[in-house]
């Protein structure tokens, strides 16, 4: 409404007390003055110069009837009102609004009338109730008729702030005093609210005959503070109340009859979880489902993986979920995008698998695992799974519908009689087989989806985001990518190395290039069933291949041979250094003296003083003692002459025993040689000329092998012999041919 108008808009109104023609109103303004207001006249801004003036100017009639005409009762666009209160109902905000509608319209319509108070509330009043206000039609609807005193109170509790006191709800005001909903200190509503929670399809007739059985044929109300017992109400009432209880009970009934509509439209959910996912390939998320629609070969799954940051999408169909079609899946996303740093899935078997983590291990990609029964934690597959399920499905031949409601229309199409013995495949019209439908898949993927405005990427596309990212994808060799998505042996690839190799299957595959004993964690190759690759327990280090010569159409004694060699090689190269080793430690001192000195080294350097003894005799070492005494104790030393012949005598006796001594030992030699020779030719024709060589040095070095082993096995051994081996090993023979035997081997000996 205009507060401000020029003579000709004064005319133009044809007000009351007003002159209808623009000179009349300028001679009316002339003649009250009211150019020289300034305050409520002004220059009319822009060309012809004339004035305006304000409508306070105008008699009391007049203002009255342009405020009437113009003014307008409606909600404003912007209420002065605080954020609303949920606990309002739908009906309580309606009067709250159409309340405080009136209340702005009342003060627009105050403004410009110079009247008091309470003769503006009279003249306002009047005229609502008289409709002849321009008012909403809805406003009308909710108040129709208005009091001075309802004016006043609202116009007070908008000023104090308490703009939801203006709701009201006749409807909630009446809420908990029905019958039924106090029966029984509140028990027979209880009752009924458990009964359609464990059943909700009960109708108003079973509840009430339930209530009979539960309460008997007579409730307990209070009215007015008195107790009092009725009947049972009708059906009707029942089913009044049983609509309230589902209406007023709604979020807790879907909670306990429904938990997946819960969860889905319900339950608590963030948003924006993920805004700190900035980068390519720095979360991955995968997820898998049924497609919906039916192929030549069955029915497929879809493998979704997405990446949260650019909403890139990877697709890939399995005829059945197995943790092989993840690898596969994976696989082409690493190749499409680069190695991710986490990728998310849920429990399912597929994705939990021990294949599937190992990979994730083997590329370094950390797995997460949402918790069970709880699709919102990876909701961005599970929503482009469904944008893909809505979007292709529905142009595909064989669609079958998104749930069992549309598949059931779907197959109405054909009457029961079209469809008596045809096949799902002739119902839906199938022709798609599974390749043509993965192909039609990464299509829709490529050329629509990445290029689709998303909401999550402030209306930028998935393509778009990705190219404007500066990150370095890491990638993978593909050809290393493959060998680690290859089967391992068994259910966990683990196994140990023998000197027939590695057995699987009940087939041993040869690994000449690793040693028995060895823990290894072996891979099968798909294409060549006689071949599997073996790596180090943690798969970090490849140790060499393993080759089955009947799978893989080798000649075994052909494999065998090059085995034995590539073995001894690699046996030789191990023990080369070890062989220098035990040479050093034979050409040193023994190994006893080694250990006494030590041992002589760690002995504590402590002198024990010495104790006190007695003297311990019996009757024969008395008598021993008598018959040595000269010589233990002689009672007169013997004059120089005497102890010089006596030195003689003993001198001479020790040489003679040493001769007799040294005349034995070689007489037993001789005699130990002479049996030696003996067996040595007991082979030969004793009545022919044959002379048998004599010992060579290698037959010689050979003996004192075999009596060196015997020695040391604790077999009984003549002393001859065992006299001269002691003198043979330390001669220069022995230890050349010694050191021909360690560098040669047994074969030295034969």
């Amino acid at each position: 409404m205009k507060d401000w108008l020029t003579a000709r808009e004064i005319a133009a109104e044809a007000l009351p007390d007003m002159p209808r023609t623009e000179r009349g109103v300028q001679v009316l303004a002339e003649r009250e003055g009211w150019g020289d207001r300034l305050t409520q006249a002004r220059p009319r801004a822009g060309r012809g110069g004339a004035t305006e003036y304000h409508v306070s100017l105008f008699p009391t009639l007049a203002q009255v009837a342009y405020q009437q005409k113009h003014v307008v009762i409606q909600l404003p666009v912007q209420p002065a009102k605080p954020a609303p209160d949920t606990s309002l109902t739908a009906r309580a905000q309606k009067e709250r609004d159409a309340r405080l509608a009136i209340v702005a319209a009342f003060e627009k319509f105050s403004r410009s009338l110079q009247l008091g108070y309470a003769t503006r509330v009279q003249v306002f009043t009047d005229k609502y109730n008289a409709g002849s206000l321009n008012i909403d039609e809805w406003v009308r609807e909710i108040i129709p008729n208005l009091s001075k005193r309802s004016l006043a109170r609202w116009q007070s509790q908008k000023r104090d702030g308490k703009v939801n006191a203006l709701g009201h709800d006749p409807a909630q005001a009446r809420k908990g005093t029905g019958i039924l909903e106090t029966a029984n200190d509140g028990a027979v509503s209880a009752f009924m609210l458990a009964l359609i929670a464990q059943q909700p399809h009960l109708s108003g007739h079973h509840v009430r005959t339930l209530c009979r059985s539960e309460f008997g044929d007579e409730l307990k109300v209070v009215s007015k503070g008195v107790e009092t017992v009725i009947p049972m109400p009708p059906v009707r009432t029942f089913q009044h109340a049983l609509k309230g209880l589902r209406e007023s009970h709604k979020v807790e009934l879907i909670k306990l009859t429904n938990p997946d509509r819960y969860r889905s439209h319900l339950a608590p959910a963030g948003v924006g979880m993920l805004r700190h996912i900035t980068e390519p390939n720095q979360l991955w998320q995968i997820d898998a489902s049924p497609v919906d629609a039916l192929c030549t070969d069955g029915r497929h799954s879809v493998y979704a993986c997405i990446d949260i940051a650019t909403r890139r999408s990877i697709w890939l169909l399995s005829r059945t979920p197995r943790a092989s079609a993840v690898a596969l899946l994976i696989r082409k996303a690493i190749l499409a995008w680069g190695v991710p740093d986490v990728v998310k899935t849920d429990n399912g078997s597929d994705f939990v698998a021990q294949d599937t983590q190992r990979l994730f291990a083997s590329l370094g990609i950390e797995a997460e695992t949402s918790d069970a029964y709880s699709p919102e934690q990876k909701g961005h597959v599970e929503r482009v799974i469904k944008t893909f399920q809505h979007d292709v499905g529905p142009l595909l031949p064989g669609f079958v519908g998104h749930s069992v409601t549309d598949r059931k229309a779907i197959e109405s199409r054909k009457s029961f009689a079209q469809r008596l013995g045809e096949s799902d495949a002739e119902v839906f019209g199938v022709t798609l087989t599974g390749p043509q439908l993965q192909k039609h898949v990464d299509d829709w993927a490529s050329t629509v989806y990445q290029h689709r405005p998303h909401a999550g990427l402030k209306n930028a596309t998935p393509f778009a985001t990705a190219l404007a990212s500066t990150k370095e994808p890491r990638k993978v060799d593909e050809r290393a990518l493959d060998l680690l998505l290859m089967p391992v042996a068994g259910s966990d690839g683990q196994r140990i190395v023998t000197k027939l190799g590695i057995r699987i299957d009940g087939y041993h595959y040869m690994t000449p290039t690793i040693l028995p004993g060895t823990a290894v964690f072996v891979r099968m190759d798909p294409n060549d069933a006689g071949r599997a690759y073996a790596f180090a327990q943690d798969g970090a280090e490849f140790l060499g291949d393993a080759i089955c010569p009947e799978l893989s159409g080798i000649h075994p004694e052909t494999l065998v041979r090059a085995a034995k060699e590539i073995r001894s090689e690699l046996v030789n190269e191990l023990t080369r250094d070890l062989k220098a080793d035990m040479k050093k430690i034979a050409k040193g001192a023994p190994l006893i003296e080694r250990a006494l000195e030590v041992a002589r080294r760690d002995a504590p350097n402590v002198i024990p003083l010495p104790k006190r003894e007695q003297t311990h005799t019996t009757p024969q070492i008395s008598a021993a003692i008598e018959a040595l005494g000269e010589r233990l104790n002689p009672t007169q030393p013997l004059d120089p002459r005497a102890a010089a012949a006596h030195r003689r005598l003993i001198e001479e006796m020790t040489r003679q025993d040493e001769a007799e001594l040294f005349a034995r030992t070689d007489a037993k030699l001789q005699r130990r040689q002479d049996e030696i020779e003996a067996l040595r030719t007991a082979h030969l024709p004793k009545d022919t000329n044959v002379v048998a060589l004599p010992e060579t040095a290698k037959e010689r070095y050979r003996r004192a092998f075999f009596l060196r082993q015997r020695i040391e096995a604790e077999e009984p051994v003549v002393a001859a012999d065992a006299h001269w081996l002691g003198g043979y090993e330390q001669s220069a023979e022995f230890k050349a041919h010694q050191g021909m035997h360690e560098e040669y081997g047994d074969a030295y000996l034969s």
